[in-house]
């Protein structure tokens, strides 16, 4: 017997929705993100292959993302010795998503662009805060010439010993709708997971329900986890119907920064007043956020009067 989702057949952008194949320990997520990667794209001038890039990055972390039960905020960051030195990625609950890239211009222009080519060697860390009570966690695993997905799947192998397969995808939309005159980014990715028997170290007896969900995701293409006509819902019923797939309703992403005036004249009261006759340019301190690229101003006279009338 199939079972199907009970949700929409109508595709939706910048959702995560968590599903799981029937009669099996398979438990899984799906991401497609719209609008969000390309607003956070949009504010940068960033090439066509680190574009790409940044949105597996941000697809990856919504997957790795979501999956939090709690309050908190699961952060991913790749830094390597490529021309993308590092990419940084940022889900905090519910939904917020934030993102950015460093690259060399210079040598991305003699490399090639594919993944691997783009990061180099380096190492992908994936660190979860729980708030400023609670201590982190953090797990580290090489970035030797692979993709993304094959640093995840290291780390779920080592770090967590879960059986984890994942599919990522990242591209520009090349037909309609395009969105005024700026670039269409879309990204996804669909990740599954062979999780233990409640109150087990294990899934025994479902290794053959784990084998067939997996050579199934390995099915999946590119183009459908992008498709704007496509809706998840239905590309997990193509995958999965024969077995039976419950998709629970979607949850919703945003493209949000939490940087703040507030808190950028914070960090500036923390510098010494040489530092901060460094940062003067033109009589004032411009300071940029690399997520959002808000610019924010302040009068340096602020921050060097304070530490004298202190004195």
């Amino acid at each position: 017997m199939s079972e199907r989702s009970t949700g929409s057949d109508t595709a939706t952008d910048d959702i995560v929705i968590p599903f799981s194949i029937v009669g099996s320990q398979v438990r899984g997520r799906i991401v497609r993100l719209g609008s969000l990667i390309t607003d956070i794209i949009a504010r940068h001038d960033y090439p066509p292959p680190v574009s790409r890039l940044l949105g597996e990055t941000v697809a990856l972390t919504a997957l790795l993302g979501s999956g939090l039960k709690f309050s908190g905020r699961f952060i991913l960051q790749a830094n390597t010795d490529g021309p993308v030195d590092l990419l940084v990625a940022e889900f905090a609950t519910p939904g917020r998503m934030r993102a950015y890239a460093h690259f060399d211009r210079h040598r991305l222009g003699n490399g090639g662009t594919a993944e691997a080519t783009l990061l180099g060697a380096g190492n992908l860390t994936m660190t979860i805060d729980q708030g400023p009570h609670m201590e982190r966690y953090q797990g580290i695993v090489p970035l030797d010439g692979g993709a993304l997905a094959d640093a995840a799947h290291i780390y779920f192998r080592q770090s967590e010993q879960i059986p984890t397969r994942l599919h990522l995808s990242a591209g520009e939309l090349s037909v309609p709708p395009f969105d005024g005159n700026r670039q269409t980014w879309r990204a996804g990715g669909i990740m599954i997971q062979h999780l233990p028997r409640e109150g087990g170290h294990g899934a025994k007896g479902d290794g053959d329900g784990w084998e067939r969900a997996r050579h199934l995701l390995d099915t999946v293409s590119y183009d459908e986890l992008l498709d704007p006509t496509l809706a998840p819902e239905r590309l997990l019923y193509r995958l999965y119907h024969e077995d039976g797939v419950r998709a629970a309703p979607a949850r919703p992403l945003a493209d949000s920064c939490h940087c703040s005036r507030e808190r950028v004249e914070l960090l500036l009261y923390s510098f010494p007043p040489d530092e901060i006759a460094g940062m003067t340019e033109d009589g004032r301190i411009k300071v940029t956020c690399e997520f959002c690229s808000t610019v924010y101003e302040f009068d340096p006279d602020q921050f060097t009067g304070a530490r004298s009338g202190a004195n």
